[in-house]
């Protein structure tokens, strides 16, 4: 299987020299965990992730997409055999990453994100996550509160390089808070911007958490666990036991980790 049998071909990019804050809304609106950056000639540049333009708080901002960009330790090309890639994504800690033509042409293509490889995977060799996702879940997981404030959340996402995280009270799982609810929450992190910082909205966790939590035991069949990352679009999956309590998590990572041994 080659990255551009299974890449998405339509994923969004945007140019180096246009605003930050048309980055954020893409991000936002279409709910993008990477964007591709490239130049006149369509030449790979680069990357803006959530985390980038999170730091962005005005809506006039002058800041080019080239100001923020950071660079992706890994490309993919379009003729790479994808398991060899998402080896690569997994020790990187990379879920996604841009395809270009090759090697030697950026010319930029899509992007090959691990549900893509899930999913095909899936579908080639449906019996292969035939295991409890018991055996495969984190059982040391990190959560917050509902009562922490939004900023310190973010440090913590930031620096464990999380991109979500359960939210527990009393031992019981009560919502999950991801980038992507910080961003469509507006949230402004004083973090980036000043000690001051501005919230539209309460400044805790509370406020902008999901409640509506997908969950599952610990007896669920990976291969469901991973159906529903991919028919529901969630990177993780808090693992919970019959009285409610958070027990573990399991992730698209953890998910590919099985797929490529």
């Amino acid at each position: 299987m080659r990255v551009k049998e299974i890449m998405d071909r339509k994923h969004p990019f945007i140019y180096d020299d246009e605003l930050t804050t048309k980055a954020r809304a893409m991000i936002r609106n279409f709910a993008l965990r990477i964007l591709p950056v490239v130049n006149g000639n369509k030449k790979l540049l680069g990357i803006v992730s959530r985390g980038n333009v999170m730091a962005i708080s005005s809506s006039v901002s002058p800041i080019r997409v080239r100001g923020i960009m950071s660079t992706t330790r890994h490309i993919a090309a379009m003729e790479d055999d994808a398991a060899s890639t998402v080896k690569k994504m997994i020790r990187l800690d990379e879920w996604y990453v841009p395809v270009v033509n090759s090697a030697q042409d950026k010319t930029y293509r899509g992007v090959l994100g691990l549900e893509n490889f899930i999913e095909a995977s899936l579908k080639a060799n449906p019996n292969k996550l035939s295991k409890p996702v018991s055996e495969i879940m984190t059982k040391k997981v990190i959560a917050c509160s509902p009562d922490d404030e939004v900023d310190n959340v973010w440090r913590l996402m930031q620096n464990q390089s999380f991109a979500g995280l359960p939210v527990v009270k009393k031992d019981k799982l009560v919502g999950i808070i991801t980038q992507k609810d910080l961003l469509e929450s507006r949230t402004t992190l004083p973090t980036f911007e000043s000690k001051k910082g501005r919230f539209r909205a309460s400044s805790t966790i509370s406020s902008i958490m999901n409640t509506t939590v997908i969950a599952a035991k610990p007896s669920t069949i990976i291969s469901e666990v991973a159906k529903l990352m991919i028919s529901k679009n969630i990177g993780r999956i808090p693992i919970k036991d019959s009285n409610g309590r958070l027990i573990g998590i399991v992730d698209r990572e953890d998910v590919a980790k099985q797929l490529v041994k």
